[in-house]
């Protein structure tokens, strides 16, 4: 039934262009680090000089939780999107799929999607730092903590995301609102805030701390989403 789920998810995602969506936030933020290091070349080569991949993954990471944010929103609207525009809910469940089915097919489908992200960040991450001759001694375990764990962090905002995204046909609250929560992921805010916890998943001394509350905030959130939706009426 999942299965199934998931492979009408992936057929109605044809030339709908999300996957050019999906490579595009990773490869601007690659694109924007080349040119900050490539204006500012021989300054930050020598603010660095002690860790070159340090620094680049680092600066790289400043932006993550933003466009990660923005990512997930983008994303989550044009899933939901592809039934609220066709006006296919009726017809969607009323086949022999359960609604919870339906939701965690589009949760899944959306993960695997920003997990692609996160390859496609890590590779431009590791061709940059080769690109400006940082050296072949690369820091693998940093530079998937910086594709993945962010990612991870944040998945009760994805859940949540996604859980509006679904459940309101007017897809102006569920945008705003991912629109100011990746604003104010930028900034310092409390570490127990939800919106925090990508860049602390990759910065904090504790980071594990923050993953395994976004894994588990992610579970819950995912729960009472399904629950919601599986007892809600939609149009």
């Amino acid at each position: 039934m999942m299965l199934k789920a998931m492979h009408s998810d992936w057929l109605k995602l044809k030339g709908k262009g999300l996957w050019f969506l999906v490579c595009l936030g990773p490869v601007g933020l690659i694109a924007m680090q080349a040119l900050n290091f490539g204006l500012r070349y021989d300054y930050l080569k020598k603010s660095y000089a002690a860790d070159l991949w340090g620094g680049l993954l680092n600066n790289i990471a400043v932006f993550v939780p933003i466009a990660l944010l923005m990512g997930i929103t983008i994303l989550c609207s044009l899933l939901a999107n592809i039934e609220h525009h066709t006006s296919s809910w009726k017809q969607l469940l009323a086949l022999p799929i359960s609604r919870t089915a339906v939701f965690f097919s589009k949760f899944a489908v959306a993960a695997i999607m920003l997990g692609v992200s996160c390859i496609v960040l890590a590779l431009g991450s590791i061709a940059l730092g080769l690109g400006l001759g940082f050296g072949w001694a690369l820091p693998l375990a940093d530079i998937a903590k910086l594709g993945f764990y962010p990612f991870i962090a944040a998945l009760p905002l994805l859940a949540l995301l996604l859980w509006m995204c679904l459940t309101l046909r007017n897809q102006a609250v569920p945008i705003t609102l991912g629109v100011v929560l990746a604003v104010l992921s930028m900034f310092a805010i409390a570490e127990w805030l939800p919106l925090t916890w990508p860049l602390l998943a990759y910065k904090a001394q504790k980071q594990e701390i923050f993953l395994a509350a976004g894994a588990l905030g992610g579970l819950v959130v995912l729960l009472a989403g399904m629950v919601h939706f599986a007892r809600r009426d939609v149009d």
